[in-house]
């Protein structure tokens, strides 16, 4: 497993940056106290305007709130996919940051499971295929993704209808 050094920290897993069109996403693993704050320098240097987080929080999130990052907790069981009330949350999480030119950063405990289900989600929502939403983020976070997880995202159909990133001309 990969360990990612800055300074006097380190992280399990090196922060994942996706972007699709508009869409900015950063996947993480959890943060603890002794290196939140490299985690709100990564979230920064990104443009995060939000924190999502899929497992029970472990650290004091005060130094991310004070720079002015949201911080939000949609928690779900390990290993498992999304309830419905979750990823409704989420779209409509992901609708506001990208209208308003933002990024969103997600973790999860080891940022391979829950975290990168809900990168997917919402690179499905803004035109990808499952199957192509699954290769780009496998691609760029290895191990991501276990085969629960797969099986439904493989069967995830498109929720939304106005989430068109390129221009779009209605005939």
């Amino acid at each position: 497993m990969a360990v990612y050094r800055a300074s006097h920290s380190c992280v399990l897993n090196k922060p994942t940056r996706l972007e699709y069109h508009k869409l900015k996403i950063l996947i993480l693993d959890a943060p603890n106290n002794s290196n939140v704050r490299l985690y709100l320098e990564e979230m920064l240097d990104f443009g995060v305007t939000c924190l999502v987080r899929t497992c029970e929080a472990h650290y004091d999130a005060s130094p991310i709130i004070a720079a002015n990052i949201a911080v939000r907790d949609l928690v779900f069981p390990d290993g498992d996919p999304p309830s419905a009330e979750i990823v409704t949350i989420w779209l409509d999480l992901i609708r506001d940051i990208v209208a308003s030119n933002g990024s969103v950063a997600v973790h999860c405990v080891a940022g391979l499971g829950r975290a990168p289900v809900l990168a997917c989600i919402a690179l499905v929502e803004y035109g990808m295929n499952s199957l192509d939403a699954i290769c780009f983020v496998r691609e760029r976070r290895k191990g991501a993704i276990n085969r629960k997880q797969l099986e439904y995202l493989k069967s995830y159909k498109k929720k939304g209808g106005n989430n068109c990133l390129r221009v779009c001309r209605l005939m």
